[in-house]
């Protein structure tokens, strides 16, 4: 089966794991050696930056694959080092797919019409990478112009067997502002999710899930465990663990039976793990990436899924 929700569980039990790894490069945040792409590498710095940010993100990707099925690049970081990022980015989802890895793209991306549909044409490859200009399994896309600026999205991901994943109730503090308001006696949130789930049922054919998902913090524990319930066939996406302060217990509720439907997101915690105790002592002892492998490996640990 080529759909996306069928590739991603495989995934998840072949490396046994729901954990997700983001790739989020900070210059600020990199080990040292890469002083010297960012000072002496030919161009101007940013593409200084996009080729530090490239080579971090392949050496991370290639830690990281043993104990992970997917990995997120985060475009913005991409994106602000100019057109070098984005070539920069689409090197990085394509070695994440050598790899094996299935590869969600951060984008956020959401428009009407035949903008839309454009959005969905660029970045949804699908189950075959060479589909799009850029090689992501799924994309992270906001619903907030109207559930008919999600329609492209979904018939793109039927035709190429990809998937998505809608903003309905996101990790940052802020964002009960406007996903927490009540209208009609629900909360916005509670209306997104609705509307999630209606979608996904046209994507599902014979499987538990479909591929429209949803991205639900695990900063909300108790709008987690309601929004699961609205919405049960759904794949969930989960950032806000570990450094945004949620936890393991905050999270499994969501889990079905068999350990999947939650694909969970770490990112600084894991990437930049010579930063911090535990980890920088096995940075000082054996270098960054030594770190970065321990730090995913007990990333992994929490979220264990079933051999199939």
């Amino acid at each position: 089966m080529n759909d996306y929700s069928t590739r991603l569980h495989t995934a998840m039990q072949a490396k046994r794991t729901a954990a997700l790894v983001g790739l989020d490069p900070r210059e600020s945040s990199l080990p040292a050696e890469f002083a010297r792409i960012l000072q002496d590498h030919p161009g101007d710095r940013f593409e200084r930056r996009a080729r530090a940010y490239e080579e971090f993100s392949r050496r991370i990707i290639d830690v990281v694959a043993p104990f992970v099925a997917a990995v997120k690049p985060q475009i913005a970081f991409f994106e602000d080092c100019g057109p070098a990022g984005m070539l920069a980015v689409r090197n990085v989802m394509q070695h994440a797919r050598d790899a094996g890895l299935i590869v969600i793209a951060d984008a956020k991306r959401g428009d009407i019409g035949t903008t839309a549909e454009a959005y969905a044409s660029a970045w949804l490859a699908g189950s075959d990478p060479s589909a799009a200009p850029y090689p992501a399994d799924s994309l992270t896309v906001s619903p907030y112009l109207g559930s008919d600026t999600l329609t492209p999205f979904v018939d793109a991901a039927i035709q190429r067997g990809a998937g998505l994943y809608v903003l309905v109730r996101t990790s940052n503090p802020g964002s009960g502002s406007f996903q927490g308001l009540v209208a009609n006696d629900r909360a916005v949130c509670d209306h997104v999710a609705a509307e999630v789930e209606r979608l996904n049922q046209s994507t599902r054919g014979n499987g538990s899930y479909g591929s429209v998902g949803a991205v639900v913090g695990a900063t909300h524990p108790l709008e987690l465990r309601r929004l699961r319930q609205v919405m049960p066939t759904t794949p969930l996406l989960v950032p806000g663990y570990g450094a945004q302060g949620g936890t393991a217990a905050d999270i499994r509720p969501a889990f079905d039976g068999q350990g999947l439907g939650v694909l969970v997101n770490s990112s600084r915690n894991v990437i930049f793990a010579h930063l911090r105790p535990p980890y920088s002592e096995v940075a000082e002892s054996r270098g960054w990436e030594a770190a970065v492998e321990a730090a995913a490996r007990d990333f992994a640990s929490e979220f264990p899924v079933p051999a199939a």
